[in-house]
């Protein structure tokens, strides 16, 4: 069923759709379906093919500041004055870093690209005027999780790409070299790039010269499911955690309320069963989705997780949470009985 589900989407919501399912950190199943583009430029898509795997990026993001964490280098509930200081005096002076992986800094949730060709996208990001007190509500916020990005470079002293190379996932990067953009599934036709092809997608992230704290990582099904599973591991005292069990369990609990989705650490959590997972993952479940057409979600009651990386905006920005539900639905179907 999973299969034909997939098939059928290639033809209909996308070029391109990868698929990984894990049970108890273990692979259950796997498939690759489609191509990367709809032309004579066509290639076929690996279970190992990279996508631009969008808004994915703020969980990795979201674990490199979690383990800081668990380091003892800062706190949670610290605001972040030290390390960004252009926020002294200003309405963000008592933003923390639990408000930023949670959406609950105030911050904007972004800007329309084309008024940004002339700017610092990052000062920008960090100087733009706040919507709401810090800790006050939910605003799902692009440019808190490029805030969120300058103060990871600014602690450690390293770059983000060298941050997240020391994951050792050799095929989760910033920016594909140019030999390999062919390979990687193209997204839309933007009206200002041309298709896009192995470049990122999201336009900010784009005037970042492709790294930023929100969007930016491209990598394969089997990256993003080591991602959950380093998590899922946490709860179940499993091998390659990503954080201590303490931690982990508290992103993948309610940090904030939000009635459409509520807000762990990084993660969205399972809130109604019109959310990307569909009706049969649990309401324990955590997992986020990528503009692009990527998706994750992990059930810490099933111990189970799955992966589906798709180019649904290559045909236009449609809402592609139906065929995401169906994935999901399908697989517990299958696997989590």
């Amino acid at each position: 069923m999973i299969s034909e589900l997939l098939r059928d989407a290639e033809r209909t919501w996308c070029t391109a759709a990868v698929a990984r399912i894990q049970r108890r950190g273990r692979l259950v199943w796997e498939g690759a379906f489609g191509t990367t583009r709809d032309d004579e430029f066509a290639q076929p898509v690996f279970v190992d093919t990279r996508f631009d795997l969008a808004s994915i990026t703020k969980i990795v993001v979201s674990t490199l500041a979690l383990a800081l964490v668990s380091q003892g280098r800062i706190e949670l509930d610290e605001p972040l004055l030290a390390w960004i200081p252009e926020w002294r005096g200003s309405a963000h002076a008592p933003i923390t870093l639990r408000m930023l992986l949670a959406h609950t800094s105030g911050m904007n949730s972004g800007a329309d690209y084309r008024t940004l060709f002339d700017r610092n996208v990052e000062h920008f990001a960090l100087t733009r005027e706040l919507i709401a007190t810090p800790g006050e509500r939910v605003i799902y916020s692009d440019l808190g999780m490029i805030a969120l990005g300058v103060f990871l470079e600014r602690i450690q002293g390293r770059s983000l790409p060298a941050q997240v190379a020391a994951l050792e996932r050799p095929s989760l990067q910033f920016v594909p070299s140019q030999t390999e953009r062919s390979r990687i599934p193209a997204t839309e036709d933007d009206g200002w790039r041309g298709r896009v092809q192995g470049v990122v997608h999201d336009e900010k992230a784009y005037l970042m010269n492709g790294i930023a704290g929100h969007a930016g990582l491209f990598g394969t099904a089997a990256d993003v499911a080591w991602l959950a599973e380093g998590y899922l591991a946490a709860l179940y005292a499993r091998p390659h955690a990503l954080l201590p069990e303490t931690l982990a369990r508290e992103a993948v609990r309610e940090a904030a309320y939000d009635p459409v989705l509520r807000r762990g650490l990084g993660w969205a959590l399972k809130t109604s069963d019109d959310n990307s997972c569909g009706r049969w993952f649990s309401m324990e479940s955590f997992g986020h989705t990528g503009f692009t057409g990527t998706c994750v979600w992990a059930d810490p009651v099933r111990d189970l997780t799955g992966v589906l990386l798709t180019n649904t905006v290559y045909f236009g920005r449609i809402d592609s949470r139906p065929l995401r539900a169906a994935f999901f639905e399908a697989l517990v179907e299958r696997y989590g009985r």
